[in-house]
């Protein structure tokens, strides 16, 4: 259950962009590929993009359990976590107008390492999966020694919202007879067709990566 505290109430537009539905939120996570987590250390701020995927109600991040990020993202300090889609470039008649049409995700929440090892083998087959779909059982399976070697870092999605604008440009009632073009540019990310090293120009591309 998704809770509404004053972190995840923003001072503007909150009525009208605002959401705290957990089928929303999740969505918009498991849409976005990447997230930016940010925290503090010895009063320096550090925002961190990194990777991500969605188990259930957590968000799990993968890291070499050498990194100095990950030893300090588990030591329950708490920590902002974000994600963003850009949809639209919103045209106006006057560029105070120009927007961006887009949904966000803003997590609140401290980190635990993931100690069960079906939790966190589940935790890199959802990311191996979420980024290159179809591809875990095509793979060499992952060994004993590679888990040793990898931290999985979970956050649980209780203290969090969503945030969209998905509508045109504003227009003030003195622009409206201007002969100047106003409308949306979609902006779609999306895969194009993979490019071979030279080891992979050895071997047929799989069917899980043919894109176009």
């Amino acid at each position: 259950m998704i809770q509404k505290t004053p972190r995840t109430t923003p001072s503007r537009y909150a009525n009208q962009r605002t959401h705290y539905d957990e089928a929303l939120v999740h969505g918009i996570i498991d849409e976005a590929l990447f997230c930016t987590i940010s925290y503090a250390e010895d009063h320096q701020p550090f925002s961190i993009p990194q990777s991500i995927v969605r188990v259930g109600n957590y968000v799990y991040i993968h890291g070499s359990v050498g990194s100095h990020f990950v030893r300090t993202l588990t030591d329950g300090r708490p920590v902002c976590i974000t994600v963003m889609l850009a949809d639209e470039i919103v045209v106006a008649k006057t560029a105070f107008h120009h927007s961006i049409n887009y949904r966000s995700v803003v997590i609140f929440a401290s980190g635990e390492l993931v100690e069960d090892q079906d939790e966190k083998f589940a935790s890199f087959k959802a990311l191996t999966e979420k980024m290159v779909p179809g591809s875990w059982d095509y793979l060499k399976p992952m060994t004993g020694k590679e888990m040793q070697k990898t931290s999985s870092i979970r956050f649980e999605i209780k203290e969090a919202s969503a945030k969209i604008r998905n509508w045109g440009p504003g227009h003030e009632e003195d622009e409206m007879d201007l002969p100047i073009w106003t409308g949306l540019i979609p902006i779609k990310p999306i895969r194009l067709a993979p490019v071979p090293d030279e080891e992979g120009a050895k071997h047929p591309l799989p069917e899980h990566l043919k894109y176009a």
